[in-house]
């Protein structure tokens, strides 16, 4: 019995003891959790209404995205799709994998077959009138046009500039739908714009980006003329080949460009694409459609950019106009009393920083327009009233089938070029495109003495003696080296 009662008191023992445990146990993890129990709950509080940051300057509930669509709305239907056909190509011989393995021509091989291309336009008059690229109808046999509703009209082609790559074409059709002109001068970096046309074939195709630079100079048309005017709004929105020729506008649905190019070594978009500034394109337009050509204004100087080591060398506290590198002879720079050397800081009242823009100014006048040329000499500031001439060296209106026919400029030769050639007279190619002279092979500084053994003694010259010429034409000259040539061609 002793001994029962000893187990007993030892289990009561033991029992007690792990009641105390869990007791201890209990009390422990009340504690802990009372300890950190506000402090977690603090922190879940804080997470849930920490603040929202933003990037934009304006709360989340004013920020207004642009919308595009009311500008795609109003100029989809006047972009349009233009198609070329050219010459017709003889095709090669088939190669011998070619003739064991077959070919993608078929049977075709030896006979001529066309080259097709497209491109966009846009309408900018109810009757049919259509502003495009040159590129895109440059030498084209036919020129069809497809409207957004898929109309096909055959279009006649009006004129082309080589230098501003602009052309105007026609359809015969009324109350078509037309995009309004707008301001290309005030486009402001940053500024939202849009791009219709037909990439890839890809009808009515509307693209978003901003102006990222204006006045842009990519040397694309140069390396064809001398004179070309390149002044291009740099933007962001896509374009791609088909592009060519179409709209740029803006938010309000007005033209503000005509897209002419990319940036891109594979030929597809990469980034940047290139137009030309509507302020130019009216200028061109409207002498096409008047004239057949542009009646395109020379200041008659070679130019270029002030940097900061030619800035250093004239004295200028900073970079700034554009430097006259020489001054043409019996020009309109020269008979108004630039000089080599000036430094050409506006023109009217429209500051110009470079190249670009002073090019861009003058291509809006006229020959025979008077413009105030301001110019830094010596540290002074001078100003120049400048009657402007056209290629000729005249302020008359040019004949367009002359200039187009020659293709090339002209320009009045010194007294010292004619001691140094052992010349009387003569004037000089000063500009090369697509025309009679190039196909013939003469080559940029060739120095026109005779047209048909007779004597040329200004560029006015060359359009009175060939005005009334409808057969062949033969000249001679000598290049600046010496060199003594003679060319012949028809001019049917």
């Amino acid at each position: 019995m002793e001994r029962l009662e000893k187990k007993s008191k030892r289990n009561a023992k033991k029992i007690s003891g792990l009641f105390l445990v869990a007791l201890l146990g209990g009390i422990s993890a009340f504690g802990i959790n009372w300890l950190i129990g506000p402090k977690q709950k603090a922190f879940e509080s804080e997470t849930t209404n920490m603040p929202v940051y933003q990037t934009s300057n304006f709360p989340a509930s004013t920020t207004v995205l642009p919308d595009f669509s009311t500008a795609a709305e109003k100029t989809v239907n006047a972009v349009v799709h233009v198609k070329t056909t050219y010459e017709a190509q003889q095709l090669q011989q088939p190669s011998i994998q070619q003739f064991f393995f077959g070919n993608p021509f078929g049977d075709q091989f030896g006979q001529r077959m066309p080259t097709m291309a497209s491109g966009s336009g846009v309408i900018i008059s109810n009757d049919g009138y259509i502003i495009t690229n040159n590129h895109v109808v440059e030498n084209a046999k036919d020129i069809e046009i497809v409207l957004n509703d898929n109309r096909k009209y055959t279009a006649k082609l009006i004129g082309r500039d080589p230098a501003t790559d602009i052309a105007l074409i026609k359809i015969d059709e009324k109350n078509l739908p037309t995009i309004p002109y707008g301001n290309s001068d005030k486009l402001k970096i940053g500024e939202w714009v849009l791009a219709v046309g037909n990439p890839f074939n890809l009808t009515s195709t509307v693209t978003a980006g901003i102006v990222s630079a204006k006045a842009r100079n990519i040397n694309l048309l140069r390396q064809k003329q001398q004179y070309a005017i390149e002044s291009f709004i740099q933007t962001d929105a896509a374009v791609n080949p088909g592009n060519s020729g179409g709209a740029l506008v803006n938010t309000n649905g007005e033209l503000v460009g005509i897209n002419t190019a990319i940036a891109s070594q594979t030929g597809s978009y990469a980034g940047y694409s290139f137009a030309v500034p509507v302020t130019i394109v009216k200028k061109v337009v409207s002498d096409l459609k008047e004239f057949g050509t542009v009646q395109r204004a020379l200041l008659g100087v070679n130019i270029q950019d002030v940097d900061a080591k030619l800035a250093e060398d004239l004295k200028m506290d900073k970079p700034e106009g554009v430097y006259v590198v020489n001054v043409n002879k019996e020009s309109a720079a020269e008979e108004a009393g630039i000089k080599e050397k000036d430094v050409i800081v506006k023109v009217n009242d429209t500051p110009v920083e470079k190249v670009s823009e002073l090019q861009e100014q003058i291509s809006r006048f006229s020959p025979g327009d008077k413009v105030t040329v301001w110019v830094k000499r010596d540290g002074k500031l001078k100003k120049f009233l400048v009657e402007l001439k056209n290629s000729l060296g005249t302020t008359e209106v040019v004949n367009k089938d002359i200039i187009q026919v020659l293709g090339a400029s002209f320009a009045s030769i010194s007294n010292e070029t004619k001691d140094k050639l052992k010349i009387k007279n003569g004037v000089q190619v000063t500009d090369l495109q697509a025309g009679k002279l190039m196909k013939a092979g003469v080559r940029p500084g060739f120095v026109i003495t005779h047209v048909n053994r007779k004597s040329v003694n200004s560029p006015k010259d060359i359009q009175n003696l060939l005005k009334d010429i409808h057969g062949g034409v033969y000249i001679q000259g000598v290049y600046p080296d010496g060199e003594i040539a003679y060319y012949a061609f028809g001019l049917e």
